[in-house]
């Protein structure tokens, strides 16, 4: 219905109302431990470098033929996991010595907040192993066995050195500052070049396994492309607590990889260098023999010389040779880098059977020749072809030598490693505001949850929803849970005036009590068919102020001149006799017991027209004597003698009481509490007088407070006239 969403709306926003106060107080305390936090914390720093990555042009015929084919190498991809592996990360970790880790030991929590904000050590803490601000050590290296690698070891600071203690605690070695200490079982070495520690101090010692010095680093470590396309700049990142540790390791990262880079260009140098090394002196040998034979040859024939028409297809035979052997030099460079199916090297090879074709045919052409000038030819031809290759060999390894004394790389660096001044973690205002909205919905939705939880009465329109009608609603007296406090302290001086004392007497214009008048016009209307003038007031459960409705609805009563008597008919706990500073003896028990006569009984109070009957001495069995004829007796003797009597019962779902009490006064109502008794509660109580031929006639809602819940919830209103 958008009528009851309204409603539940109104008191959703009624409940917030009323717990404001808690949700600012849990709100600000969430923010407080958000702050503390931001102070605790380590902070971590980034720092970062930038890098370039350039392609390379074309050095030799393969790559110029690639470059043709467009068979570009990619760059960013394969630059990016080269940084990350475990060439760069173990060669840049080893240098900054990141496998040896020393720790200071702490207090849990502010520990590292203690030395970070450099507190110097107390008084109390002397002799103590936590570090303090100002306190380190400086270990300069560390060599264990493999055993103890990536294990702990203790370093505690003695009066004239320090002992290194092993991972059960058992002693290793004693050594000094400055001086290089080392223990055989098991081995371990290390170098303490400085102490600045007391007596007692400790720091954990790990020597870090190769793998876990690398991970350490790596894990910290990113590598990103900078642009959207493969622009070849590379961006590093690297994070920790340490600042001077980030920038350093970064700047022995960027280091490494241009020197790695600068070696892997000049080793494709070196690679073609010692092929040409290796071929040279066969070349040189092939030229001398070829050189030998034609002289030897001319001498025999008495110096032969070739015609025009020879020489000619010589010097083509010549330059034919001379670009067969060039591809051939290709081919050995490809052969490194493609298979025979790479396109590349498959136009290499047509190529070369083409040529092979041309020089088959010529050939074919001095076939015709006399013999002894093809003879001359074919020494010419590898004399003169053999030179040139010898002379390609020297020129080429001049260039390789050039180029390899002058290679730089195709790696730059833009930026160098640079640490920010401010930490990137924690935020501190974003963690404080995280804090804060964290804390304001834990308390709201605590706050409903409770309410949603809640099932007690909030308004008389539930209880008139089952049927019961309300004759009042009494509102919370402050005035009267002052009255309690102090008769519950009655060896408080300032208290002796309120034993005896209730709240229509004390303060006669109290809210409270001008809707217990009102119930008392109510009850004058509700008794007119009852069979007597008895009231029995009751309720579901203790503590919901039964006896406080009872005692001062007497008060008015008898303030408008009616002859009233209360009976305490609670055998059980009954404390009515305190409220008028009496003794329980001589009571209602003693009655049905047949001890004393109900006139006996009867007391008279300070109130004129107020008579009151105490509950007596607390029998074992209250059920059994409330069931004598004598009861009902005694009550239709009082009602004779007054106007009206007031029965104040035990709760209804404790004991069966008041279901026996009930069949003999007139009148039965029920008190429901404010936000304690559920409306099932309520209607199992009035059930169960039902089932027992009670009859009740209506109820009291007790103790209702002004909440913003109610008012926009329910609506709530109150009205006074002073």
């Amino acid at each position: 219905m958008p009528g009851e969403e309204n409603v539940d709306l109104g008191r959703m926003l009624g409940m917030l109302v009323d717990n404001k106060w808690k949700i600012i107080f849990l709100t600000l305390l969430f923010g407080m431990m958000g702050a503390v936090y931001s102070l605790l914390a380590t902070p971590i720093y980034q720092g970062d470098a930038l890098v370039q990555v350039e392609k390379t042009g074309p050095r030799t015929g393969a790559d110029e033929i690639a470059a043709m084919l467009l068979q570009e190498e990619p760059i960013t991809g394969a630059q990016i996991e080269i940084l990350q592996s475990r060439l760069i990360v173990g060669q840049a970790a080893n240098r900054q010595k990141l496998d040896i880790s020393v720790t200071p030991v702490v207090f849990p929590l502010i520990g590292n907040a203690i030395i970070r904000y450099d507190i110097p050590r107390p008084d109390f803490a002397q002799g103590r192993p936590e570090i303090w601000g100002g306190e380190h050590v400086h270990v300069e290296s560390l060599s264990v066995a493999p055993e103890l690698e990536n294990k702990p070891l203790t370093l505690e600071i003695e009066e004239s050195g320090y002992r290194v203690l092993g991972p059960e605690g058992e002693e290793l070695l004693f050594g000094r500052a400055g001086e290089r200490s080392a223990s055989s079982n098991p081995w371990i070495e290390i170098y303490v070049s400085e102490i600045q520690a007391p007596v007692g101090a400790q720091f954990e010692l790990r020597k870090r396994s190769q793998q876990a010095t690398i991970d350490y680093l790596r894990n910290r470590f990113v590598v990103t492309q900078k642009g959207e396309r493969d622009t070849g700049v590379l961006q590093l990142v690297l994070t920790g607590p340490d600042k001077d540790e980030v920038e350093s390791s970064l700047d022995a990262i960027t280091e490494v990889y241009l020197a790695q880079n600068i070696a892997r260009q000049a080793a494709e140098a070196e690679n073609s260098l010692v092929f040409l090394d290796e071929q040279l002196p066969k070349v040189r040998d092939q030229l001398v023999e070829a050189e030998n034979r034609l002289n030897s040859y001319r001498m025999e024939q008495e110096s032969v010389d070739l015609t025009e028409e020879t020489r000619n297809i010589l010097a083509a035979m010549v330059d034919l040779e001379s670009r067969l052997n060039d591809l051939e030099m290709q081919e050995a460079e490809l052969s490194r880098r493609f298979t025979p199916n790479h396109p590349v090297y498959a136009a290499l090879l047509d190529k070369r059977a083409q040529l092979e074709r041309e020089r088959a045919n010529m050939e074919q052409r001095t076939s015709n020749l006399p013999e002894t000038q093809q003879q001359i030819l074919r020494m010419n031809r590898d004399v003169e072809v053999t030179q040139q290759i010898y002379v390609q060999l020297l020129n080429r390894m001049q260039e390789l030598n050039i180029a390899k004394a002058a290679t730089v790389g195709n790696v730059r660096i833009i930026d160098f490693a640079m640490t920010r001044s401010a930490p990137i973690k924690p935020k501190s205002g974003l963690i404080v505001i995280i804090s804060l909205l964290v804390g304001c919905l834990l308390a709201v939705s605590f706050v409903l949850l409770r309410g949603f939880l809640s099932k007690g009465v909030e308004s008389a329109e539930q209880l008139e929803d089952i049927g019961l009608p309300v004759y009042a609603t009494v509102p919370r007296s402050a005035d009267q849970m002052k009255l309690v406090k102090r008769v519950k302290y009655r060896n408080n001086k300032a208290s002796q005036h309120a034993i005896g004392s209730f709240l229509a007497k004390l303060y006669p214009t109290d809210m409270a009590v001008e809707a217990i008048r009102g119930l008392r016009t109510s009850l004058h209307f509700a008794m007119m068919d009852a069979r007597n003038n008895a009231i029995m007031i009751t309720g579901p459960s203790p503590g919901i102020g039964k006896s406080f409705v009872t005692i001062n609805l007497a008060f008015v009563c008898a303030q408008a001149g009616q002859r009233v008597l209360v009976i305490d008919a609670d055998m059980r706990k009954g404390n009515l006799h305190f409220t008028f500073n009496d003794k329980s003896e001589n009571g209602l028990s003693e009655v049905l017991a047949s001890k004393l006569p109900v006139e006996k009984a009867i007391r008279r109070s300070d109130v004129p027209g107020l008579h009151y009957i105490t509950r007596g001495v607390a029998p074992p069995n209250p059920s059994e004597l409330l069931m004598r004829h004598s009861f009902a007796e005694a009550i239709g003797q009082v009602a004779q003698e007054y106007d009206l009597v007031l029965i104040d019962t035990p709760p209804i779902l404790a004991v069966t009481d008041a279901s026996i009490i009930g069949k003999v006064a007139g009148t039965s109502l029920l008190v429901a509490r404010f936000g304690v008794n559920p409306v099932r509660e309520v209607k199992v109580a009035s059930r169960r007088l039902a089932n027992t031929g009670v009859q009740v006639q209506g109820c009291i809602l007790n103790a209702i407070e002004k909440t913003a819940a109610i008012s926009y919830g329910y609506g709530y209103y109150s009205y006074s006239y002073k």
